[in-house]
């Protein structure tokens, strides 16, 4: 083992414990690492330039631009009072209806966004009427992992393989949209069965009733006190469907997913007249350059071979049996990114795959699907699994809602298996169709 191949596995290594563990700031950590290599001349700074993937930064940076600009026209306030309204206090209609909607959101707009928007009113609804929010909390987190996987652009994860890989928009929604209904629907019926006293319809007498038509009149008074622009919303929701539609129809255009956002995005600004800054403020910079980060990291470990000898050593030596390698790469990529921060993890086997495509070419894009898959749904195994979890759970936090990491684990573990054993009878079921 030479000098930068050494280097570059002791600060890839350093850099994942350090975000795992959330020791430092991930964009910190992930640039650290960096100026590490550049310093001990293990990649020069123009030769480091070349791994990122711009790509996937430029779809990132636009959905984020266009997301900023719905939430400051009050669209997501709106969504959730009226959701409020139509549960009129049953905790049932509560998980349902709030989960479609987070899926939904998770789905074409991204997972974090969503449970910022939804965690807080969950929160205020179920505890007027006197239910634990713990559960609802939980539930929303996990769903906002579920929805996000059936969409190029609901989960990082699937932004870097797209992006990385030239996968469409409609293929995301094809091979990964059947499963996760599925997954849905099994884990909303499991919760439900699980935790059956939590869900259980209010008391119905006059009182309850009172007291819940009260809770509502607060919540529609305190979040549509706020300014709601009309005028911006439209165009939001408009640019939202315009950028929507040339993803599905990327394969007639020849438009990549990064172009569409970015262009939708600043077009969104400059029409709906909205400051710039302001646009810009809740763009999240940190992860972008965390994303930057991690590109140049992994493309330091594949210049140095690192990445071929994992792949020919580790994931190759499986066998030639399609099923094992599918099931393989699936469940491997879903307990890692459990405990584990799935996005370097999602960079880091996006090569591997590749070498393991080059060596049997009838995979098609099944690896792929099967890389998204766990990755996306092994977050919810424990907190740290995915950024939806993190977030959740520190807004919880603040309202007092506390939930600590054995509680979430013992909740998402069960959930997880559960999603990666349905996507595993999809995946053997995409084998057999394919050898």
């Amino acid at each position: 083992m030479d000098y930068g191949t050494l280097i570059s596995i002791i600060v890839f290594l350093v850099v994942f414990v350090a975000i795992t563990f959330e020791l430092v700031n991930k964009a910190v950590a992930a640039f650290s690492g960096v100026a590490i290599l550049i310093l001990l001349k293990v990649i020069d700074e123009h030769h480091a330039i070349k791994f990122i993937d711009f790509e996937t930064i430029m779809l990132l940076f636009g959905m984020m631009i266009i997301v900023s600009v719905l939430k400051h026209s009050g669209l997501f306030t709106i969504v959730s009072v009226r959701i409020s309204e139509l549960t009129r206090g049953s905790p049932i209609k509560i998980l349902i209806l709030f989960s479609i909607v987070t899926a939904v959101m998770s789905a074409f707009l991204d997972n974090v966004t969503t449970v910022l928007i939804i965690i807080p009113i969950i929160i205020e609804l179920t505890r007027g009427l006197g239910l634990d929010p713990k559960k609802y909390v939980l539930s929303q987190a996990i769903i906002s992992n579920i929805g996000g996987t059936a969409t190029l652009i609901g989960d990082p994860p699937n932004v870097i393989i797209g992006s990385k890989v030239g996968l469409t928009f409609n293929q995301f929604m094809i091979n990964l949209g059947p499963p996760v209904i599925v997954i849905f629907i099994v884990v909303l019926i499991f919760i439900w069965a699980t935790n059956r006293d939590q869900f259980k319809p209010i008391n119905t007498n006059i009182i309850k009733l009172f007291t819940v038509n009260l809770l509502l009149e607060k919540i529609r008074y305190d979040f549509l006190n706020m300014k709601i622009d009309y005028a911006l919303m439209k165009k939001g929701v408009l640019f939202l469907g315009i950028a929507i539609i040339l993803f599905i129809t990327q394969t007639m255009t020849g438009l990549a997913p990064g172009v569409v956002a970015i262009s939708v995005g600043i077009f969104l600004v400059l029409v709906s007249g909205m400051n710039l800054e302001i646009a810009l403020e809740e763009v999240e910079w940190s992860t972008l350059m965390f994303f930057v980060g991690l590109f140049i990291l992994v493309g330091a470990l594949e210049e140095n071979g690192v990445i071929e000898w994992f792949a020919h050593n580790v994931f190759l030596n499986i066998g030639d049996n399609p099923y094992i390698s599918v099931l393989v790469v699936e469940w491997v990529a879903g307990i890692a990114s459990g405990f584990l921060d799935n996005i370097p993890f999602t960079i880091t086997m996006i090569p591997i795959v590749e070498i393991m495509n080059e060596s049997n070419p009838l995979f098609q894009d099944l690896l792929w699907w099967a890389l998204a898959l766990g990755a996306c749904l092994g977050g919810n195994l424990t907190i740290v699994g995915a950024s939806a979890n993190i977030v959740s759970i520190g807004i919880a936090k603040k309202y007092g809602v506390h939930i600590s990491f054995l509680e979430f684990m013992k909740f998402g573990a069960v959930i997880s298996i559960i999603s990666l054993i349905i996507a595993s009878i999809y995946l053997i079921i995409r084998v057999n169709i394919i050898f």
